[in-house]
């Protein structure tokens, strides 16, 4: 979805009457403490214009202001005819979504306009202030006293003199800090000074390398005497998934606020009554209240207002975030906790749906590859990369290895057994891989181990190329359905390693959807009169006859599809059977004749949810999660592994320099993230593991404007320092040095001297060895850690 952001911010003077008066751009992301302040984002998606009201309350703002920034939201909701989410945000808490607006972060400045404080002007240098840096993916500076007693060894500080902004880096501040912390001094710099302001930097514990700027600093803020204060805890990952999610009714009797409780998790989109307007409690990390079309005038204008004395009532923090919103408008946050939505307006149809115990009937048309290849927006629509036409290989655990399947049985899988097919295809002439891992439902804990473990070796036989995706048996993805050319069958038990004879279980029934070679499957269902559905095809295996038994509700093409894997299931005789004029002996195979579902078509549409994209941590013990909203490729963070939820698959996308445990634990995160999704969502859905650098169309496709060389280009970070004088520190991105020969290094490169081009932390985790110890090893000694880093 293409949006286009017009930012508009209004700040409330005491001195005004609480007058909404525009904040020039330039001041954009700037925040006096003492003011509340009003930021509408409209953005154009096709045709249709939406629009978010935040309201933004600083720490120190008065009860008036207060009341009137949410007496104005209002106002300007109905103004907007009542579309617009509205959004309460406190200091220091805000959302994902409003912080999103401000990429280079928010900076919050001590008192208000009230107490004779002025908002930025352009290229006014009268300025001496300390800010307070803090956070990886959303930064917040805070003005803080100009002393050496602020400071700490974990955080890092911007001295911003006017003409001149030092940036300090605590020795315990990480690379990413530092980046965020530089792009907010070139912010400052390019935006409040007309880009005339230098920027300087000084590495905390390293003050001596930096003498002329530490005169500048001690100028300032005098001789340090005593220790730095210690790091100061990052505030722990937002945790956005709440399990304990409720819905009420929320009404005024006889001036009294009424909380009627209605349902908890998982919700369904009929408990919303459009007379009514409710409220949303996700486990107190936010509230959400639902205005309904039909709901009265009052109970619209009270909505904000029921809202925080909801959170008084429930004694949650001041700080809790608050989103409103009417029928019709609801935000993606929001839709995301019902376990199934309609919008309104959508057409009826067939889609996937992942009911525990029921196989998912896809209604799917053909693909022109090049044009999935040219639009990778439509390859994660359709998640498909492809028609299916590359090459497979397929193998299935034997004894914990792994074992070659005759290619004359690929498409047939056991729930015995576990497999994995790799998937070979071309894009531009470029090899590309998927590594399914499939598993079936009654194999072993330790063959599903040996599945992963195998796994990994294939994936380092190819340098880490293929994007791996887990298949639970029962829910293969769309893709995997095309790769057998409509001859999928999936058997309930047993195994396909030969010489294993299995037991004679006496007749065989298989459920046949799809309408065309690339989305069909026969999978086996219990052989019983109940297993049978009246929209869907069965083929009857028997020793004597193979029975196709065509319900009244299935298509034409459905029952050729049918056909063509009866030919594949059984070289017997084929009996046609329709629907109501089944012979004896086909209801006696199936152990005499029974009620079944009969009822118009029971497949649901899979609701249309918003993509949604998460930085994953484990630093606190259990898996926790910060949203990314209005997400691009460029929140995707080296450094970590992000979480892509499209509702049908789950992308885990691991960085090149994501931490060794969190990659480990990705998988688990995922299932994880599964189990305790409020909407109740299916812990077998499809999850595909995607490395930086490897993301196949599926995965870009979700992401405006993806760049396939963003990672392919060396990082320089150009720093100026006080002068005249500038200094250059030209890094390169470890991945342009590790393992290349001579000639696919860098122009320039020595590939004698590859480590002189890392930057010191790159050195340090790559080498084990700081960069001074390292030059005092013997010349061998150096070689061998070079080579066993890939640098040789």
């Amino acid at each position: 979805m293409l949006n286009f952001i017009y930012l508009f911010l209004f700040y409330y003077f005491l001195t005004q009457n609480m007058q909404m008066v525009p904040v020039p751009a330039q001041a954009f992301g700037n925040f006096f403490e003492g003011d509340c302040y009003i930021v509408l984002n409209c953005y154009i998606c096709a045709s249709s214009c939406t629009a978010d009201i935040h309201y933004w309350i600083g720490n120190t703002s008065s009860q008036d202001e207060q009341g009137a920034a949410a007496i104005y939201t209002t106002q300007l909701d109905e103004y907007l005819g009542g579309s617009p989410v509205q959004y309460r945000e406190v200091q220091g808490s805000e959302s994902p979504r409003f912080r999103s607006y401000f990429k280079n972060g928010l900076i919050y400045k001590k008192g208000g306009v009230a107490s004779g404080f002025h908002h930025v002007d352009t290229n006014v240098y009268n300025i001496l202030r300390l800010l307070h840096v803090k956070g990886r993916k959303h930064v917040t500076a805070t003005e803080v006293d100009v002393s050496w007693k602020s400071f700490n060894k974990g955080d890092i500080f911007l001295l911003d003199m006017g003409k001149a902004i030092v940036q300090w880096n605590g020795p315990e501040s990480n690379r990413r800090e530092k980046l965020k912390a530089v792009m907010l001094a070139q912010d400052i710099r390019d935006r409040e000074r007309g880009g005339r302001a230098q920027i300087g930097v000084i590495e905390g514990g390293e003050e001596q390398s930096s003498p002329e700027l530490m005169k500048v600093m001690t100028a300032v803020l005098g001789q340090r005497s005593g220790p730095l204060q210690e790091a100061i805890p990052d505030d722990a990952p937002d945790q956005v998934q709440k399990t304990n999610v409720k819905l009420y009714h929320v009404f005024e009797n006889s001036g009294n606020l009424v909380v009627q409780e209605v349902a908890t998790q998982p919700l369904t989109q009929d408990l919303l009554n459009s007379s009514d307007c409710y409220i949303l409690d996700q486990g107190g990390s936010s509230v959400m209240v639902w205005k309904g079309k039909h709901s009265s005038k009052e109970e619209r204008r009270e909505a904000l207002n029921r809202a925080t004395g909801y959170i008084k009532a429930k004694n949650y923090p001041s700080s809790t975030t608050v989103e409103v919103m009417n029928e019709g408008g609801e935000s993606a946050m929001f839709k995301h906790l019902f376990k199934s939505w309609r919008e309104k307006g959508q057409t009826q149809g067939l889609g996937t749906t992942y009911s525990v115990g029921k196989i998912a009937k896809v209604d799917q048309v053909k693909f022109d590859v090049m044009e999935l290849h040219a639009r990778p927006e439509l390859a994660a629509q359709q998640r498909m990369v492809d028609d299916g036409s590359g090459d497979v290989k397929v193998w299935r655990i034997e004894k914990l290895e792994l074992a070659e399947v005759n290619p004359s049985t690929y498409g047939q899988f056991y729930g015995g057994d576990c497999y994995l097919v790799l998937y070979t295809y071309q894009i531009s002439n470029q090899q590309q891989y998927i590594l399914y891992m499939w598993q079936g439902r009654h194999a072993t804990k330790d063959e599903i181990t040996a599945c992963a473990y195998q796994a990994v070796n294939i994936d380092n036989k190819y340098n880490g190329a293929p994007v791996q995706v887990r298949v639970v048996m029962g829910k293969e993805p769309r893709h995997f359905l095309a790769i057998f050319k409509g001859k999928l069958i999936v058997f309930e038990g047993g195994t396909g390693r030969p010489g294993v004879i299995s037991p004679d279980s006496g007749p065989r029934l298989f459920q046949v959807r799809g309408t065309n070679e690339l989305n069909t499957k026969a999978t086996e269902v219990l052989a019983r009169a109940s297993s049978l559905n009246t929209n869907d095809v069965f083929l009857l295996k028997t020793d004597q006859m193979c029975y196709l038994w065509y319900g009244k509700g299935c298509s034409g093409d459905e029952r050729v599809m049918g056909r063509a894997m009866s030919d594949v299931l059984s070289k017997q005789d084929k009996q046609v059977v329709m629907e109501g004029q089944e012979p004896a002996e086909f209801w006696v195979a199936l152990g005499g004749k029974a009620p079944y579902a009969s009822d118009k078509r029971l497949q649901r549409e899979e609701p249309p949810h918003s993509p949604r994209l998460f930085e994953c941590s484990n630093q606190t013990g259990r898996f926790q999660m910060t949203e990314v909203e209005d997400f691009a490729q460029s929140d995707l963070d080296e450094e970590d592994v992000m979480l892509l939820d499209t509702w049908e698959e789950i992308f885990l996308w691991v960085g090149n320099l994501a931490n060794e445990y969190e990659t480990k634990e990705a998988w688990n995160s995922s299932l994880e993230y599964l189990r305790s999704h409020p909407a109740g969502r299916d812990p077998d859905t499809p999850i595909t593991f995607v490395k930086q650098g490897y993301e196949p169309p599926t995965f870009t496709g979700w992401f405006n404007a993806w760049d396939p060389h963003k990672w392919s280009v060396s990082l320089t970070v150009s720093l100026i320092t006080m002068g005249d004088k500038q200094s250059s520190g030209m890094y390169l991105d470890p991945q342009l040095l590790l393992n290349k020969s001579p000639s696919e290094l860098p122009q320039g490169v020595d590939p004698t001297q590859r480590e002189v081009y890392l930057s010191d932390l790159d050195f340090e985790n790559l080498l084990g060895t700081k960069r001074a110890d390292f030059q005092r090893l013997p010349k061998w000694r150096q070689n061998d850690l070079k080579k066993k880093a890939g640098l040789f």
